[in-house]
């Protein structure tokens, strides 16, 4: 099982219990499962990098199972420099920058109220007892005090107002004068502790998975259908639904964050409590034939379709299902081509047919056009072409059936 970096206490010097760890319990009872995450990402300069210092964050995450205690991930997966959280806090979201009242419980390290993070490290919070339902919203504030930090570590699109304010305000029920902001920074994911019939299911993916051009918080992505459903299913309510998406993201090569195949291990493999893994990745591999930039790009289906399969056979030793979802159609996008579409369709003939996966979800046939079938539904068609509206992902998460998570 992969281990990720050890980060180390400020005081007291405590080495803390990492996912991996978890993941050694038994398969059938993990200690921990995961709620809630997101897929780490370098912010290496431009408008992605801001400025924290003397800074406190509120960061909203919408989790998917419930629990009386939470164990809080952060992460400086891609800072270059080592990162210090002081004053962390979580409390139940009361809409906004506020918390609800009552709820706020202090977050600590080892007992210690900050933890120093190595570069590459990601570091668990002590158990928190804060009882979150299942599918609430969970404010996560923290303090950045004056630090170098030449590179950071962050989530995209998180589809998702999130804040930012001046000085040590962390523990405030309303933050003073906030700064909205729309990406995650620094935490890629909460845990509750298992209950009978816990088990998750990571959802790998690019921004069709993330949620883009959904409803702004709403929490209207697939994943988040998916999550909605099996709280309502007899026997499945304790499983939860994470999301592994990322905006741009490719299989072969690196663009916007790490490819599916380089960042498999950390977002996939070493998740609490994963029992199956969907995944809908290479349209944006594809896309890249439109407008040939570098010879990388010049993918061609055997190529996408043997990387396909690195990912399913890693999930099966690690004991993990791996479910492909058909590549949804793209006709009339900006990078649409029709060398592209040809290796669409192969790609998707392919998870249909190879037997490579233990199942397939064929988004393709759920989300087209009957009548003009490389083109999505206009009921789902977000205006782009690309990417599914609200109706769209809607369809996709209901169109999965539920009996692929069953035990």
């Amino acid at each position: 099982m992969v281990k990720r970096g050890i980060g180390w206490i400020a005081v007291p010097v405590l080495l803390l219990a990492l996912s991996a760890a978890a993941n050694a319990q038994s398969p059938e009872r993990p200690q921990w499962v995961g709620t809630w995450a997101a897929s780490p990402m370098p912010a290496l300069g431009g408008f992605t990098v801001h400025p924290f210092a003397a800074t406190t964050l509120r960061e909203i995450v919408h989790v998917s199972n419930g629990g009386e205690q939470i164990r809080i991930r952060f992460t400086n997966e891609f800072g270059t420099d080592p990162l210090t959280i002081s004053d962390a806090h979580a409390a139940l979201s009361a809409g906004g920058a506020a918390i609800k009242d009552g709820t706020d419980h202090a977050v600590t390290f080892g007992g210690a109220a900050s933890v120093r993070i190595a570069p590459g490290a990601a570091v668990f919070s002590d158990p928190v007892a804060l009882s979150v339902p299942a599918l609430s919203d969970v404010a996560i504030s923290f303090y950045l005090p004056n630090q170098v930090m030449r590179a950071e570590t962050y989530h995209a699109f998180a589809d998702q107002d999130n804040f930012l304010a001046d000085g040590d305000v962390a523990g405030a029920n309303s933050l003073p004068q906030p700064t909205t902001i729309t990406s995650w920074y620094f935490v890629d994911g909460v845990d509750v502790p298992a209950a009978e019939g816990s088990r998750a299911i990571v959802t790998l993916g690019d921004s069709i998975t993330d949620g883009a051009h959904s409803t702004l918080n709403a929490n209207l992505r697939w994943p988040n259908v998916l999550a909605n459903r099996l709280k309502q299913e007899h026997g499945m309510e304790n499983i939860s639904v994470l999301d592994e998406g990322i905006g741009g993201n490719r299989v072969l090569n690196e663009t916007a964050g790490p490819s599916a195949l380089s960042r498999l291990d950390r977002d996939v493999l070493a998740q609490d409590g994963v029992k199956y893994v969907i995944v809908l990745e290479s349209i944006n591999d594809i896309g890249r034939l439109a407008h040939l930039t570098a010879p990388e790009d010049d993918i061609n289906a055997q190529e996408l379709e043997t990387a396909l399969k690195q990912i399913a056979d890693a999930a099966h030793e690690h004991g993990i299902k791996a479910y492909g979802a058909t590549l949804t159609p793209y006709g009339g996008a900006n990078y649409y081509s029709e060398k592209g579409e040809q290796v669409r369709e192969a790609v998707n003939d392919w998870i249909r047919r190879s037997g490579t996966f233990d199942a397939v979800i064929d988004f393709d046939q759920i989300t087209r056009d009957p009548q003009k079938p490389t083109w999505f539904n206009p009921a789902y068609d977000s205006g782009d072409h690309l990417h599914p509206g609200d109706e769209g992902y809607k369809a996709m998460g209901a169109g999965i059936d539920l009996k692929l998570f069953a035990k």
